[in-house]
């Protein structure tokens, strides 16, 4: 049986990738303009969160999940740093929060990694 806390984990990317599509403009404004097709993004992005999301809960899947929740954060680092790039880029978050949230990043990447081997 999983600790509870993998739930919690999984759940909160189901939820963040549910959010891509109730509010896809949201994340569309955050997007670095050097990528493509930001709606298409945003909407494959909520898709794999949850499927990887829910990808965590099963023993069968654990270990592929988690590698891609990470390698999926790796990749929203992008927009972290881009949101530091300007006050338009920004979305009116105060930039020291912008910084925060790198860390808190690499924080989720650990998380999900202690849950690869169970």
């Amino acid at each position: 049986m999983a600790p509870w806390h993998l739930y919690v984990m999984a759940g909160m990317y189901i939820f963040a990738g549910i959010m891509h599509f109730i509010k896809p403009k949201m994340y569309m404004r955050i997007m670095p303009l050097y990528l493509p097709n930001h709606k298409l993004l945003v909407y494959l992005s909520g898709i794999a969160e949850i499927l990887l999301g829910i990808g965590v809960c099963f023993e069968a899947t654990r270990q592929l999940s988690t590698f891609g929740i990470i390698l999926m954060l790796g990749v929203f680092l992008l927009v972290h740093f881009y949101m530091l790039s300007g006050e338009k880029a920004s979305a009116g978050i105060p930039k020291w929060i912008l910084i925060l949230r790198i860390p808190l990043q690499f924080f989720l990447m650990y998380w999900a990694y202690y849950y690869a081997y169970l």
